[in-house]
């Protein structure tokens, strides 16, 4: 029987947005508070590749950091339209997302929740270095550039409706953190026309 959809209460725009740095852990923390909520999870770099048929290095490459910016501008607008459609989300956002003025002013407006997963800068850099040159990170650069970038965006990731430090912390401990810090219940799947399972 084909299970209708959840719809997540309490929640503004029905949406958790994570937020930060590259290597602070949004996409795994976000699968795991995913998971744990029964809310579906998407990360924002696949949805751009998605509708660019390109991955991101291939369209840093191409076209540069602008165009890249106006596509991630889109893809977020595209989440935000159907946050509102009453199926909890969580969504990874790209370490520049929120710190693009434009995204950052739109996600503030949405009222959709942002967390702001912070590290320390040396364990960020650890984590990138770990996960190594497949990972989408065409901004990684050297650790100099590394950390003249988190010292640009930090300002806007402080704006964040609840940061979460991640250093040292296992994922499942960060995502039954931002569960508690937001109050955010569990979806409980209906099937057919019975209650709840």
């Amino acid at each position: 029987m084909r299970q209708r959809p959840a719809v997540a209460e309490g929640v503004p725009g029905n949406a958790v947005f994570l937020v930060g740095f590259m290597g602070a852990g949004k996409t795994s923390v976000g699968r795991a508070l995913a998971k744990r909520l029964n809310w579906i999870f998407e990360d924002l770099d696949d949805r751009i590749e998605q509708r660019e048929g390109r991955t991101i290095a291939e369209i840093f490459d191409a076209f540069g950091e602008p165009a890249f910016r106006q596509a991630e501008h889109a893809a977020l607008l595209q989440l935000l339209d159907e946050a509102g459609s009453g199926t909890g989300k969580v969504i990874a956002a790209g370490g520049g997302t929120f710190a693009q003025p434009d995204s950052h002013r739109m996600l503030q407006a949405s009222g959709v929740m942002t967390v702001f997963l912070d590290a320390s800068l040396p364990e960020l850099w650890a984590r990138c270095a770990r996960q190594g040159s497949g990972a989408k990170r065409p901004l990684q650069g050297s650790q100099n550039v590394f950390r003249e970038l988190h010292a640009k965006r930090l300002p806007y990731y402080r704006t964040a409706s609840l940061r979460v430090d991640a250093t040292g912390k296992q994922v499942e401990a960060i995502a039954n953190e931002i569960v508690e810090k937001l109050g955010l219940k569990k979806i409980v799947t209906r099937t057919g026309q019975g209650g709840p399972k």
